[in-house]
């Protein structure tokens, strides 16, 4: 995979690709040129040189898989040119070397912040004068939202299809008998993809214990602060966190003048003065010059000659927020998959990452919620850490029978998961020597076919070719990484 110089020199005065760069920036006619050994190369020196422009480290194991410490690009890239490692993953980026070594690890932790639609990870190492390091990170995006409307969607179809008398299908959901700690697919999926990346990660770095964020939204005590006959303990980080609800529900904007990254205050959206309540159906947020030029007024008389974002506010005022009951439902399920490996599991409170991260003067964020996450989150150095950005996909449809518009079937899933050896959402590169789409092109497999011919996604780019320009880079784990 280490590119080299091309062995015969070409009669055409047109220059030759020596290099991945060269490669890269080359015309279709200095393609055909290029050796084999450097085309080969151009993935991985261009994934080494861009995890080089931060400070994110990559894995590495030695020749019986075990993991050892991440080191940084630099030296991942002379390993690779010295012959001395190869590729053993594109993503997460991983290579192997090829000889044993006595693994002498630091501490490393495991850190989760979960969320509805995107979760936190974050690998954190104790060195003895750096003190507590970030060394990878990322944010891991759900696909809760597509699987709730995938399932809306086939219980339409089938209520549909007994009701028009087409194929009876009798109603089974009085058959079933839930298993215990049954969650609906749509959580359930983002506790397996946390899962998932604990075990794919656990594989790859020495990880030494698991710090995991219990968000809690008290639903009860936020909907009536003035219930009575509960009692709660009264303690720095305890009680009900009607900012930090507000600001998930209100997308951290002012209401008002969608104002971001700015200092927010809670905003009565009926005043006090007017006989307005502390309820959370009555509060939102706004920014200091908003909140100051609204004062005592009616958000009628304030927002008169805006009626869409007038009932847009009071539409969002009066609904729940439905990713707080979904966080409320995954956070222990999370904490018992991960705590089923066997190491050290700890788990914390949403207001102590918030306390550390507000602390140490780093922005918001998913993964930097992360490493603040427990008592070890109070001194953290996150560094010029870039976090890779991974979205679930999913692995395909299991639908038999595909259905029309009206829900009528019009044909039948394909039988055959792979063609050539391809499938899709399987990472590949097309090397293309001539043509409209000459040059050589990196993305995901869109679709294949049973002729041969492949499409490739790049981008907003979508270039259909022959599977014998393809080369297979990794294959599809059901997610896609940015």
């Amino acid at each position: 995979m280490i590119p080299v110089e091309p062995k015969n020199t070409p009669t055409d005065a047109s220059p030759v690709c020596s290099s991945v760069t060269d490669a890269l920036n080359s015309t279709s006619r200095d393609l055909r040129q290029c050796a084999p050994e450097v085309l080969a190369g151009i993935f991985v020196e261009e994934t080494v040189r861009r995890k080089a422009s931060g400070e994110s480290q990559i894995f590495v194991l030695d020749n019986r898989r075990i993991p050892l410490m991440p080191c940084r690009p630099a030296r991942a890239w002379r390993l690779l040119k010295a012959g001395k490692a190869s590729v053993f993953r594109r993503f997460p980026f991983t290579i192997i070397l090829k000889r044993d070594v006595d693994p002498d690890p630091q501490p490393v932790e495991f850190k989760v912040d979960p969320g509805s639609r995107t979760t936190g990870i974050a690998l954190v190492a104790l060195f003895p004068n750096r003190g507590r390091v970030v060394l990878w990170a990322a944010n891991l995006h759900h696909r809760g939202l597509k699987i709730k409307s995938a399932i809306d969607r086939r219980r339409a179809l089938r209520r549909g299809r007994r009701a028009r008398n087409t194929r009876y299908r009798a109603a089974r959901f009085d058959n079933r008998v839930r298993a215990k700690g049954w969650l609906p697919p749509s959580i359930q999926s983002r506790v397996d993809n946390v899962h998932s990346w604990y075990l794919k990660l656990l594989a790859r770095v020495p990880i030494s214990e698991a710090h995991i964020e219990t968000v809690r939204f008290d639903m009860q005590k936020i909907q009536n602060p003035e219930i009575s006959g509960v009692e709660y303990q009264q303690g720095e980080l305890l009680g009900y966190e009607i900012r930090e609800y507000l600001l998930e529900k209100f997308s951290r904007r002012c209401a008002y003048c969608g104002a971001k990254d700015v200092q927010l205050q809670i905003e009565h959206i009926k005043p006090k003065a007017l006989g307005g309540t502390n309820r959370v159906s009555n509060l939102t947020l706004a920014c200091e010059p908003c909140n100051l030029r609204k004062g005592k007024m009616p958000i009628e008389d304030f927002l008169r000659k805006k009626p869409d974002l007038l009932s847009k506010i009071k539409s969002r005022a009066q609904s729940p927020l439905t990713d707080a009951a979904s966080v409320n439902a995954s956070r222990y399920a999370i904490g018992d998959k991960i705590r089923s490996i066997g190491l050290p599991t700890c788990f914390w409170s949403g207001g102590r990452t918030k306390k550390n991260r507000v602390f140490q003067g780093y922005a918001k964020d998913h993964w930097i919620d992360a490493a603040c996450v427990g008592e070890s989150g109070v001194s953290v150095n996150i560094g010029s850490v870039k976090p890779i950005s991974i979205s679930a996909i999913g692995r395909g449809s299991r639908q038999v029978s595909c259905v029309d518009k009206y829900g009528f079937p019009r044909g039948k899933a394909g039988t055959v998961k792979r063609v050539f050896g391809f499938s899709t959402g399987d990472f590949v590169r097309l090397t293309r020597l001539s043509g409209k789409y000459a040059g050589v092109w990196v993305g995901i497999i869109a679709g294949t076919r049973k002729s041969g011919y492949l499409d490739i996604k790049c981008g907003k780019k979508k270039i259909t070719a022959k599977h014998s320009e393809f080369r297979l880079l990794n294959h599809g784990d059901g997610y896609v990484y940015a």
